[in-house]
């Protein structure tokens, strides 16, 4: 590594500097040198806290946490392909076929993202920010893996413009860029995001045959339409059913969780209410059930509530964006309301909007917008409560 870190220092970091050829290039050069090497410079003046860990190693903890989901959900692409097609084979096959599908995805969201942050620093004269390592691979492993491109391309734009630099870049963002990034893509491409026909690849080289018509329904997609699915709790905890590319496998995300949790980047507080809401709004429509209005909701409503928890996108959703720590609440007691009205609200929409058999996105970004109101009353709260413990102070006095 000192190497590499002697040869960008001595041959590549002059070209950069200020009054050489590339000196408007900058902010790319330092993006790249900081991501491999710590920054050889420190806070100078202000408040600012000395930790052994910067931005950049925050986000990489993130991206470890991810890469099981990732890898799994590039199995699992695979795997119902050929099953759907009822061809026997082996395990690299299907991981090779996903991969195809799922690694021109990632290289695109980088790709695109990376692309407008340099450009976005070149223009502002600023350094790299690195929010978006995060969300470049939360975002396909939000989407279908059949989503065009371009249009994951575009959606990928619209997150890093419009979610993140007219706010002000990194840090300041008010929504998460990554559900940004999907809800663009449902509500510009409906068709493509409906999550009962696009989950499962079932295309194969010229000349070779088909499948026709094959739907690959989420489970999520089966429950609102029939009321039934042919998947077990089992299957879904451990992620063999169809669905986004890290979604599936709630069993990976906890994995996932645990690691965040254990080196504090994640809200424990977060995860644990979001969960007990869920819950709560699970049990309730258990309760509920046999006044449903029709059979199919009536059966949806009935899933038992600690089923709700495993299906659908729920648990990636909890684990890896409700915790955003720029989006979400701020405040220690805030997060438990937080967190627990993005589980209640998840489980709500879900059930009752048989259109989007999926209502974690909607349920945290909804809840970004409430997420200051919330930090408020909760400081307004503690404000309160000092002065009446000095007002009993003083006239104790």
């Amino acid at each position: 590594m000192k190497v590499i870190h002697d040869f960008l220092e001595e041959n590549i970091k002059p070209n950069f500097d200020k009054g050489a050829k590339f000196e408007k290039l900058w902010p790319v050069y330092d993006g790249f040198a900081t991501f491999l090497f710590v920054p050889g410079h420190v806070a100078g003046s202000g408040a600012h806290i000395r930790d052994g860990i910067d931005l950049k190693r925050t986000m990489n903890t993130v991206i470890t946490a991810l890469i099981p989901c990732l890898l799994f959900g590039m199995w699992n692409v695979g795997y119902h392909h050929y099953n759907a097609l009822g061809m026997d084979v082996t395990f690299f096959d299907q991981f090779l076929f996903g991969a195809i599908k799922v690694i021109p995805m990632v290289i695109v969201s980088y790709g695109v993202g990376l692309g407008m942050e340099f450009l976005f620093c070149v223009i502002k004269g600023h350094q790299i920010e690195e929010g978006y390592l995060v969300s470049g691979m939360l975002i396909p492993l939000i989407m279908p893996v059949d989503l065009p491109l371009w249009m994951l391309a575009l959606s990928v734009i619209f997150a890093v413009v419009l979610g993140k630099e007219v706010f002000g870049g990194t840090g300041m963002n008010i929504f998460n860029p990554a559900l940004l990034a999907r809800a663009f893509a449902f509500f510009a491409y409906p068709t493509w995001m409906s999550g009962d026909k696009v989950w499962i690849n079932t295309s194969l080289a010229e000349g070779q045959s088909v499948v026709d018509g094959y739907s690959g329904a989420t489970i999520l997609g089966d429950l609102a339409t029939t009321g039934s699915t042919s998947y077990s709790p089992l299957e879904a905890f451990i992620g063999l059913i169809p669905g986004s590319v890290g979604e599936t496998s709630t069993l990976l995300i906890l994995l996932g969780a645990g690691l965040l949790i254990f080196t504090g980047i994640a809200s424990w507080k977060i995860i644990v209410s979001a969960v007990v809401g869920g819950a709560t709004m699970g049990f309730i429509f258990n309760l509920v059930a046999p006044y449903a209005i029709s059979p199919e909701q009536q059966a949806f409503m009935a899933v038992p509530f600690w089923q709700q928890m495993i299906f659908g996108g729920f648990a990636f959703g909890v684990v890896f964006m409700a915790t955003d720590p720029v989006s979400g609440s701020q405040t220690e007691r805030g997060k438990w309301f937080y967190g627990f009205l993005i589980g209640f609200f998840a489980i709500m929409i879900r059930v009752f909007n048989p259109a989007y058999p999926e209502g974690i996105m909607l349920a945290i970004l909804f809840m970004n917008t409430m997420a200051p109101l919330i930090d408020h009353y909760v400081v307004e709260a503690n404000v309160k409560k000092r002065l009446k413990r000095l007002a009993l102070k003083t006239a104790g006095a």
